[in-house]
C-alpha cells in the first residue's frame, strides 16, 4: 500500500484502510452483530465517501488525531490516571452516559471514551467529505444514526445499568424485555408509552362537540362553546392529513381546540379520513375540494357567517395555502385570515427530510406506494424517529427490551404511535410537486382545481407561527412565505421544535417567542431584530384573531344546523380508525 506520512495516498486504499480501522474499534465493544451492520452501512457510505477523496489530507488529520486520542486513553487506562481531564466526553444534552458508572469505572469509562473518539473521526471524515449538497447530507444523515446504532449503551454486554439491573432482579429485567420485545414484534413497532392508558373520546380529544358532516375524505366537528356569546367569525382548524388531530385537543390543560373554544371562538375542526387502498386515487386536488372547500362551505352555512378565520399545521398548513391560491383565482373571499403553524409553502430547504427525498428514492417509493394503493403511516413514522433516534429509537430500545421497563403514560407519544396512511395520488402529488420540483413558489406552475394558482395573490391578513428548533419544518424556509404571499404576514418565531413548539399551552406560561422582527432583508435580519417574550405564544395570537373575529353574538344553542345535523359525539369514528 502506498504511504506518505500517516497514511495511504490511493483514495480507495485509503477507504479500505479507513474500514478496517474503524471495524476494529468497533469490535473492541460491539461483537459479531455490530461489524454484520457495520459491513451493510460500509457499503454505502463508502461508495459516496470514495468520490469525495480528491485530497484525503482532511481525512488522514482525522485519523492521526483518532490515533493519537486514543493512545492517550489506553495510557490513563493502564497508569490508572484519573486527574487529567477525560480525552473525551459526551456533548451537552446526551443522556445515554449518566449513571456514574461510566465515569467511576475504568473499563466502562475506557468503553464510553473510546466509542466518542470513534463517533467523531467518523462525524469528521464524513463532513469532510467533498459531496453534491444532497449526497453531503446523506452521508452526513446515515453516518450519525449508524454511530447511535453502535453505542455501548445499546448492547446489554456494554450497559452497565443493564448488567445490574440483571443482577437485582435475577433476571426478570431481562425476561420481561424479551415479552416486551415480542409484543411490539406483534404491533410492528416501538412502544413508546403506556398506550393501555389512554382512550381517545374519553381521556384524550375530550373537547365536547359534534360530527356535523362527513364524506368520503373528512369529518368535520362543531365544538360546543363554554360561554354565553360567540365572536361572529368562526375558527376552522385544518390539521395536517398526515397526523391524527387530536394533537391539537390532548387533555384539557394542552388543548389548543379548548382554548380556542374558551377564547370565544365558535370553533370547527377538520378530521382527516385514514385511507386505504380504497381511496388510493384521493388527490391533493380532492384534499382541497372535498376536504377543505366542503368544510369551509359547512362552516358558513351552520355560523351564519359569511367569511370565517382558518387555522392549519404543517401538511395541513400546505393544503390551505393551496386553498386560498384557488379562492383568489375566483374571488372567493370567505375566509377572512389564515393562521399556519409550522407550515412550508417554499420547500427549497426541507431540513433533516432532504435524506429522504431525491429522486431515485422517491420512485422507488412510488412503485411501492402505487401497489398498495397508499403510503402506509408506519414507514412515514419510522422516518419521522430516525431524525431523532437517539430520544425516539434507541432511548426505547434500551428501556424496554433491556432493562425490562414499560414505558410511562405520555399524551403526545401516544399520538406519535397513532400514525395515518396517505392515499397513493395525494402523496405522489406531493412529494412530487413539492418537494422534488418545489413549484408551490412558482407562479402559475401549479393547477389546483382548474385554476392556476400563485401564492402572491393571496391578499388576507396571515398569522405565521415556526419553531426555531423544528427539523421538519426550518423555521427560516417557513419565513420565506413573507416573500411569496401577497398578504401582510405576522410572523412569530416559538421556542422549541415542531411539536413541542406548538403545543404550548398559555396555563403553563413555558418558554418564549419572538415577534416584530423587520421583515424584508431575509430571516436572520428578522431575527436580529426582533423582540423576545417570554411564555407562550397562544395569547398573542388569540389576540391577533380577536380583531379580525367580529363582533359578539349569542352563542348557539344547538350544535350544527337543519342541513347539517350532527351525526355523533366528538372525536368522530375517522379518528379513531387505526392502522395496526
Amino acid at each position: 500500500m502506498a504511504t506518505k506520512g500517516n497514511g495511504p495516498t490511493d483514495p480507495q486504499e485509503f477507504i479500505n484502510y479507513v474500514s478496517q480501522e474503524t471495524s476494529k474499534m468497533l469490535e473492541n465493544f460491539s461483537g459479531k452483530g455490530a461489524e454484520d451492520m457495520f459491513s451493510q452501512f460500509t457499503k454505502s457510505w463508502t461508495e459516496l465517501a470514495t468520490r469525495s477523496l480528491q485530497d484525503p489530507t482532511l481525512w488522514m488529520r482525522a485519523i492521526a488525531d483518532y490515533q493519537t486520542a486514543q493512545f492517550n486513553l489506553w495510557r490513563n487506562l493502564l497508569t490508572g490516571n484519573t486527574t487529567e481531564a477525560p480525552v473525551a466526553e459526551p456533548e451537552r444534552g446526551d443522556r445515554r452516559f449518566q449513571a456514574e458508572e461510566w465515569s467511576t469505572n475504568p473499563i466502562y469509562d475506557y468503553i464510553k471514551q473510546s466509542y466518542l473518539l470513534s463517533s467523531k473521526m467518523l462525524t469528521q471524515m464524513a463532513e469532510s467529505a467533498n459531496l453534491s449538497d444532497q449526497d453531503q447530507n446523506k452521508l452526513e444523515f446515515y453516518t450519525r444514526q449508524f454511530i447511535d446504532a453502535m453505542s455501548p449503551t445499546n448492547f446489554a454486554a456494554t450497559n452497565p445499568e443493564v448488567l445490574q439491573q440483571a443482577l437485582d432482579t435475577k433476571g426478570q429485567s431481562l425476561l420481561d424485555g424479551m415479552k416486551n420485545l415480542l409484543a411490539d414484534f406483534e404491533k410492528g413497532r416501538i412502544s413508546m408509552t403506556d398506550e393501555s392508558a389512554f382512550t381517545l373520546g374519553e381521556n384524550l380529544a375530550t373537547t365536547e362537540g359534534s360530527v356535523i358532516f362527513q364524506n368520503d375524505v373528512i369529518q368535520l366537528i362543531h365544538y360546543k362553546p363554554e360561554g354565553e356569546q360567540v365572536y361572529t367569525r368562526p375558527t376552522l382548524i385544518i390539521p395536517p392529513s398526515i397526523n391524527k388531530f387530536y394533537i391539537l385537543d390532548l387533555q384539557p390543560h394542552n388543548s389548543f381546540v379548548k382554548y380556542c373554544v374558551e377564547q370565544g371562538q365558535n370553533t370547527f375542526l377538520v378530521s382527516w379520513r385514514n385511507p386505504t387502498s380504497e381511496q388510493s386515487n384521493l388527490s391533493w386536488d380532492d384534499l382541497v375540494s372535498e376536504g377543505i372547500f366542503e368544510a369551509v362551505r359547512v362552516t358558513k352555512e351552520v355560523s351564519g357567517s359569511d367569511k370565517i378565520n382558518t387555522v392549519s399545521w404543517c401538511v395541513g398548513g400546505t393544503l390551505t395555502a393551496t386553498a386560498l391560491a384557488v379562492m383568489a383565482k375566483r374571488k372567493d373571499t370567505s375566509i377572512a385570515s389564515a393562521t399556519f403553524l409550522t407550515t412550508l409553502t417554499d420547500f427549497s430547504d426541507p431540513g433533516d427530510l432532504c435524506v429522504f427525498i431525491d429522486d431515485y428514492q422517491v420512485k422507488q417509493l412510488e412503485q411501492k406506494v402505487s401497489q398498495a394503493g397508499f403510503l402506509n403511516g408506519r414507514e412515514l413514522a419510522t422516518s419521522f424517529n430516525m431524525l431523532r433516534s437517539n430520544d425516539l429509537i434507541w432511548s426505547y430500545v434500551v428501556n424496554n427490551y433491556l432493562k425490562g421497563q414499560t414505558p410511562p403514560p405520555f399524551d403526545i407519544l401516544y399520538w406519535n404511535s397513532d400514525s395515518t396512511n396517505l392515499p397513493a395520488a395525494m402523496y405522489t402529488y406531493y412529494i412530487n410537486k413539492m418537494y422534488l420540483e418545489n413549484k408551490l413558489v412558482e407562479p402559475n406552475a401549479l393547477e389546483i382545481c382548474g385554476e392556476k394558482i400563485d401564492l402572491g395573490e393571496i391578499k388576507i391578513p396571515c398569522y405565521f407561527l415556526s419553531t426555531i428548533e423544528d427539523h421538519i419544518a426550518p423555521w427560516k424556509a417557513t419565513f420565506k412565505a413573507t416573500e411569496t404571499f401577497g398578504s401582510e404576514i405576522e410572523f412569530v418565531l416559538g421556542a422549541s421544535g415542531h411539536v413541542a413548539g406548538v403545543i404550548n399551552p398559555a396555563s403553563k406560561n413555558r418558554r418564549n417567542y419572538w415577534v416584530k422582527g423587520e421583515q424584508g432583508q431575509g430571516a436572520d435580519h428578522w431575527f436580529e431584530t426582533s423582540e423576545k417574550v417570554e411564555g407562550s405564544w397562544w395569547p398573542n395570537w388569540a389576540e391577533w384573531v380577536r380583531r379580525r373575529a367580529g363582533k359578539k353574538v349569542d352563542a348557539p344553542k344547538t350544535l350544527g344546523s337543519k342541513e347539517n345535523k350532527p351525526i355523533e359525539a366528538a372525536p368522530g369514528s375517522y379518528v379513531k380508525v387505526r392502522i395496526d
